[in-house]
């Protein structure tokens, strides 16, 4: 990991970082749509279904409603008929049950899914990101004021690795001390590229 942020500035660090998180949520969602509509095929049957039934009633129903003008039977020849369309409806019933149950089963999949990545950005990187934002302006705040360079300076002697703060003088905190001027502008030029921040110059 310290290799990592040696080799790479903070902005590009956060920048790629940003990206890949971008990356996740896109693909997550994206997996998530491709799931949903796999299992929305199962519904389908179920619309056949529906579509069928539907139709057998209506036709059952009229062929009813014409046997029913037979003189004298009419009335005990439709019978049969109202019995089979009632049946028809009901395996009608059954196919939108099934694409109900089905849909409730798609979102249901869809969520489960989206739980965990949308959870990790919400509650993993989106966190970090705000703190990092606030630190970041606290920093260009500090770099807008004159006395700002000495603190972004002090704040350099404690969070830097030693062998950075070396770099700058091999007596950093003497030079820091007495305010050296091109020590201090070292320190606070390094607190900023931590940050991701330019200079104070």
């Amino acid at each position: 990991m310290k290799i990592y942020a040696d080799r790479f500035p903070a902005a590009l660090r956060q920048l790629l970082t940003d990206l890949l998180v971008v990356a996740w949520v896109y693909v997550s969602v994206r997996f998530a749509l491709w799931l949903h509509e796999l299992v929305e095929r199962l519904a389908v049957p179920g619309r056949k279904l529906e579509g069928a039934g539907t139709g057998l009633a209506g036709n059952l129903a009229d062929a009813g409603g014409k046997v029913g003008r037979v003189p004298i039977v009419g009335d005990e020849l439709t019978a049969p008929f109202q019995k089979a369309a009632t049946a028809a409806q009901s395996v009608a019933e059954a196919g939108r049950d099934q694409q109900q149950l089905v849909g409730k089963l798609a979102l249901a999949l869809t969520i489960a899914v989206l739980i965990f990545p949308i959870g990790l950005v919400l509650f993993g990187w989106l966190p970090l990101r705000v703190r990092w934002i606030r630190r970041a302006s606290a920093a260009a705040g500090l770099r807008a004021v004159p006395a700002g360079r000495d603190l972004l300076a002090l704040r350099a002697l404690t969070n830097q690795p030693l062998r950075r703060l070396a770099r700058i003088d091999p007596d950093v905190t003497a030079a820091w001390r007495r305010g050296d001027d091109a020590a201090l502008e070292a320190l606070a030029a390094l607190e900023l590229r931590r940050l991701g921040l330019r200079g104070t110059r």
